[in-house]
């Protein structure tokens, strides 16, 4: 509440912004999006869901709604979390018209309506810090061992994963069992394991 009350007085404050609604919960606040029409939302990526307890992303969730409602409503998400599976949940349908940036930017108010404008405008925006744990998360990915394994490898390793023995990996991907045997020994060795 003190954050959203906050908020909206920053936002009124500033001239350029005409606040048309201000609520607490993913019912309201699509509720008010059918009401007032507005051009852009802003949300805190946690809102409230009576009987929901534990979920944390009602605002992403919100905005998907949103967007394909109206998808010329602009969509901007305010959360703690720099996590990259967030952001990735967020834009999984596509980017336009869609924000996502940290609570702390919110005092930075010629950010904050820079974003605002942004989104209005069909673009979108990522928070600096959000985009520095993308960066990272390509980064592990592409050390992962996984990343050094072929798309074979990966088949025999998810076969190998669900309790197939050589054999049956063999008859399951139309392989001969001395194929299989040698995938297996590459996957141990890009993986740092010795078969025995």
């Amino acid at each position: 509440y003190l954050v959203r009350e906050g908020t909206r007085r920053l936002l009124e404050e500033s001239g350029e912004i005409n606040v048309t609604a201000a609520v607490g919960s993913p019912a309201e606040l699509l509720d008010a999006v059918a009401r007032t029409a507005p051009d852009v939302v802003l949300t805190d990526i946690r809102m409230p869901v009576p009987g929901k307890a534990g979920r944390s992303m009602e605002g992403i969730d919100a905005a998907h709604v949103i967007k394909s409602r109206t998808p010329s409503v602009g969509v901007v998400i305010l959360s703690q979390y720099a996590d990259e599976a967030y952001a990735f949940e967020l834009f999984r349908n596509g980017t336009a018209g869609l924000a996502y940036l940290l609570k702390d930017r919110v005092g930075d108010l010629a950010q904050l309506l820079a974003a605002l404008r942004e989104v209005t405008a069909g673009g979108s925006v990522i928070d600096p810090q959000v985009v520095e744990a993308l960066v990272a998360r390509r980064a592990r990915l592409r050390e992962s061992p996984l990343g050094r394994m072929t798309p074979r490898e990966l088949e025999v390793l998810r076969e190998m994963a669900q309790g197939h023995g050589n054999a049956g990996i063999a008859a399951r991907l139309s392989l001969a069992e001395s194929s299989v045997e040698k995938y297996v020994n590459s996957i141990f060795t890009k993986l740092g394991l010795t078969a025995e």
